[in-house]
């Protein structure tokens, strides 16, 4: 079953008097349960095309096609509402909150949905300990490591329990052994809980990792390989 599915979909922005085509006439699916990357040069549009999958951005023609809803049509508060309850988000630069524990980051978009304080806190202390965190629960981003930020953003991002997981340059700012560790505790979710991940990145070691490689050059996919 595809739980992404783009058609034709583009995003031109304004330069001047120039048209800059990010993302032109890119047809995508993606199945429960893939590990999949998007790759390519810097400028070749992996990011932005992340964006509209993920709501983050609005395509200027085309379709994003979300587990069967047209997000692309969705009003600003629905899509809002669509996104905390569907897609979790891993960024580079972690975006944690600085004034919250790792518990009470994990719990933000719990707290959002509306759970009760108990399921919140049951279902943070237990994704803290599936990504290797259950002793700095209480830690605030400050006194964790970049890769320790990085696994509470991964923990976060699974909150919701969502159809799948969007990564915009995971690994950019940890070193090798952070870098491993966390890709370790995604294929191991991916693998163990079936969820679905998409990366966009530069990063060699998590391109070994990926079983499906999609090549962007240009704002167009140029190659779509499954290892």
């Amino acid at each position: 079953m595809s739980v992404i599915e783009t058609k034709k979909l583009s995003r031109i922005y304004q330069d001047g008097d120039s048209l800059i085509h990010a993302v032109n006439q890119v047809d995508l699916q993606v199945e429960a349960g893939e590990f999949t990357a998007i790759i390519g040069p810097s400028g070749s549009g992996k990011t932005t095309l992340l964006n509209l999958i993920g709501g983050l951005d609005t395509p200027s023609e085309g379709t994003v096609t979300i587990e069967n809803k047209p997000i692309h049509q969705l009003k600003d508060s629905e899509l809002i509402n669509f996104r905390l309850k569907h897609i979790g988000f891993v960024f580079q630069a972690y975006n944690l909150i600085p004034v919250l524990s790792a518990q009470e980051n994990v719990e933000f978009i719990m707290l959002l949905q509306d759970q009760s304080k108990s399921a919140r806190e049951s279902r943070a202390k237990e994704l803290l300990k599936a990504v290797g965190l259950e002793q700095q629960m209480h830690k605030r981003p400050s006194e964790l490591s970049g890769g320790q930020q990085q696994r509470v953003a991964v923990a976060r991002a699974l909150a919701s329990k969502p159809s799948f997981v969007l990564a915009d340059e995971p690994t950019a700012n940890l070193d090798s052994k952070s870098t491993e560790d966390l890709l370790d505790i995604m294929h191991r979710l991916n693998k163990e809980e079936g969820i679905t991940f998409l990366f966009s990145t530069h990063d060699q070691r998590v391109i070994d990792r990926a079983e499906r490689l999609i090549y962007v050059e240009d704002g167009q996919i140029k190659s779509d390989e499954k290892k």
